[in-house]
């Protein structure tokens, strides 16, 4: 059995990778605006399953994405020396649901450089600690567990809840539309679920509307499997529990 100290060293060996960075701009790496991507680990793990191993019961951080550049400066890696005073804060709120055992490095690390490197044009954002740290802020600014908490929508088998219900709800609350993704339907499956949801913010970082119901999610799975979000069809839509059996 492999133990975890060396698990640990074996995860920051492969993952360290220096600190050298240039960041470059062009008319075609602009953005608009940044999408905080929160997804319901019970769901999730529910989708694909075999892959998590103990999730948390609240929402998590997926990322934060431009919404329309990606990969901007592929010479500026990833370096977990330079967040390790964020790391007890990553591991809560930004866990690798799907690959646990590789201690979220590489998860950060495709973040970093597939959404980071962009959001870098910002000087709120221009470097790794600032991007993973401003992340964690908006995160814990937005408190979206207990908003849902507060506003008396939790995880039930055998309630469902409106999709307007939820928007509508979410809209009194931060007074900007987000995006409420869910679950493409499966064969047997009498209902959508409810898996990620979108809040945006302006490029100076004040909250401001989604794109409306009927675009697709936000891009930037590429690290995990295609999990077939979409954007929640106007209908009733399950919020499942936590549930570690159907893991």
């Amino acid at each position: 059995m492999t133990s975890p100290a060396f698990l640990g060293a074996l995860c920051l060996a492969l993952s360290c990778l220096g600190s050298a960075r240039g960041l470059g701009r062009s008319d075609d790496l602009e953005w608009g605006k940044l999408i905080m991507v929160h997804h319901w680990p019970a769901t999730v793990c529910q989708e694909v399953r075999g892959h998590c191993k103990d999730p948390p019961n609240y929402w998590t951080i997926h990322g934060l994405w431009p919404d329309k550049s990606e990969a901007c400066n592929r010479s500026w890696p990833f370096n977990p020396q330079e967040i390790k005073d964020l790391l007890p804060d990553m591991k809560r709120y930004w866990p690798d649901l799907l690959h646990p055992s590789n201690c979220s490095l590489q998860f950060w690390s495709h973040e970093w450089k597939k959404h980071g490197t962009c959001a870098a044009q910002l000087d709120a954002l221009n470097s790794q600690w600032k991007y993973f740290s401003k992340s964690l802020d908006l995160y814990k600014e937005l408190a979206l567990s207990s908003v849902l908490q507060k506003l008396g929508i939790e995880p039930s088998t055998d309630h469902y809840y409106q999709v307007s219900d939820i928007r509508d709800a979410l809209v009194s609350v931060y007074k900007v539309v987000p995006k409420v993704q869910c679950f493409l339907l499966e064969k047997g499956q009498e209902v959508q679920l409810l898996g990620q949801m979108e809040l945006c913010f302006s490029k100076d970082l004040q909250l401001l509307n989604c794109t409306h119901a009927g675009e697709p999610a936000a891009r930037g799975q590429g690290a995990w499997p295609s999990l077939g979000l979409h954007v929640c069809e106007d209908g009733p839509v399950l919020y499942p529990p936590l549930d570690q059996t159907k893991l």
